[in-house]
């Protein structure tokens, strides 16, 4: 504002006929009237600062709005390149997952005797039999030594042959060493002495998550050896009834649905999340849908893994209840004083709710009884008893946390587990 004044006090004191100022005198109480011959100059001093510096403001505005451009215009091209080593990184992931897998993957082909017919007046009548390519799926090796785990349904038939290829076209004969009773998984083993295969690592299916990223290799349609596709982890804990040829139906639990390509051919075959280990064994498709798969966890099958070098078989433990699980519609319908466990129950067709000769036919146990805990683990729908028994075997020593009666007091039970031969 002082300024303004100044310039206004110049502005009205030119003259112009002389070219010069006249400025007015000030009345100073405490001096004397006088005019200051250094004013004028120090008045056009100041003016031309005001003037420079207003340029000096505007140029370094335009500087500054020019170097934040170019700031900005770096940032997004440093964005745009960290978003495009992103991809070119997954991509490279994919395909050293792939490289570092597949010579461990391995298609199986199935040859069986079949009948030959020849066509006579009257009709058709058997000429003998020739061996011939009936099916296929894959494997995975498991173990230096041949140890390959596919599908129960890839090797159901026990009157075929099974013919083992890799990925570089080497050809072996393979024995089925074990089928699980109760999980559409089997092991069979290369008939090669003195050979050590490359083999997968194995993960943990308990630590995957919807939306992780998964590789699937197979033998797509039983021609296709060492097909590859990629997808999600679309869900997890479903529960499915899988049909394959020779009538065989199986209700599989907490299985994985991904949406990673999954055909006829790949059964058996691995599931691998980013790091090359196995999650999964493709086991499944959704006929009347695009882009659903299942997958068994492969948790699962380690238990399988262990027992075989243990044991040469695979075996599950044995209770010997026929049981419900608990929650909130079964406690109000039972007028149950908890929310969790099992309850058991009478079994269908007259089935009795303990098993006669059974572990659990030598304990207390009895119908209307809530089993709560399986050795310290509460059972859940998430953690449901027949997930706890895959960590236990045979012989196996337990303690059961009972509610008799379903109201009554809680009780400690022990009991040995047995095998189960159903």
């Amino acid at each position: 504002m002082i300024l303004i004044g100044i310039q206004k006090i110049l502005k009205n004191s030119y003259n112009e006929n002389m070219g010069t100022y006249d400025l007015p005198e000030f009345n100073i109480p405490w001096k004397k009237k006088k005019k200051d011959k250094n004013f004028r100059f120090l008045s056009l001093v100041v003016s031309l600062s005001i003037f420079f510096g207003f340029l000096a403001g505007i140029f370094s505005s335009g500087f500054f709005y020019i170097r934040i451009n170019d700031y900005l215009e770096k940032l997004n091209v440093t964005s745009t390149e960290t978003i495009e080593k992103s991809i070119e990184s997954q991509e490279q992931t994919v395909i050293n997952v792939v490289k570092n897998s597949s010579p461990a993957v391995v298609s199986i082909v199935i040859t069986k005797d079949v009948p030959v017919y020849e066509q006579y007046l009257f009709g058709y009548r058997q000429k003998g039999t020739e061996k011939k390519e009936v099916g296929g799926g894959t494997g995975f090796i498991v173990s230096e030594d041949g140890l390959i785990l596919t599908n129960k349904h890839v090797v159901l038939d026990d009157d075929a042959e099974y013919t083992v290829f890799t990925n570089k076209g080497k050809k072996f004969s393979a024995k089925v060493l074990a089928k699980d009773p109760f999980q559409d998984l089997a092991i069979i083993k290369i008939n090669q002495e003195d050979e050590k295969f490359p083999i997968l690592n194995l993960g943990d299916s308990d630590e995957l998550q919807i939306g992780q990223s998964v590789i699937a290799i197979g033998n797509a349609l039983a021609e296709f050896n060492n097909t590859v596709s990629a997808g999600l982890v679309s869900g997890l804990g479903r529960k499915i009834t899988a049909s394959g040829g020779d009538s065989f139906v199986e209700t599989l639990s907490d299985v994985i649905q991904t949406d990673a390509g999954i055909n006829k051919g790949n059964s058996g075959g691995p599931l691998l999340n980013l790091k090359g280990e196995v999650i999964g064994i493709n086991t499944a498709i959704a006929l009347d849908a695009q882009s659903i798969g299942f997958a068994i966890p492969i948790n699962y099958a380690k238990r399988d893994i262990q027992q075989i070098k243990e044991m040469g078989k695979i075996v599950y433990p044995f209770i010997g209840i026929r049981y419900v699980l608990v929650n909130d519609e079964l406690k109000k319908q039972e007028e149950l004083s908890v929310d969790y466990g099992i309850l058991i129950v009478d079994g269908g067709a007259g089935l009795p709710p303990i098993t006669p000769g059974s572990p659990a036919s030598e304990t207390e146990l009895a119908k209307g009884d809530v089993v709560l805990e399986f050795n310290g683990e509460k059972i859940t729908a998430d953690n449901n008893l027949a997930k706890i028994l895959m960590d236990y075997n045979p012989g196996d020593e337990i303690t059961l946390k009972v509610l008799k009666n379903g109201n009554a007091e809680e009780v400690e039970i022990k009991l040995t587990l047995s095998e189960r031969k159903e």
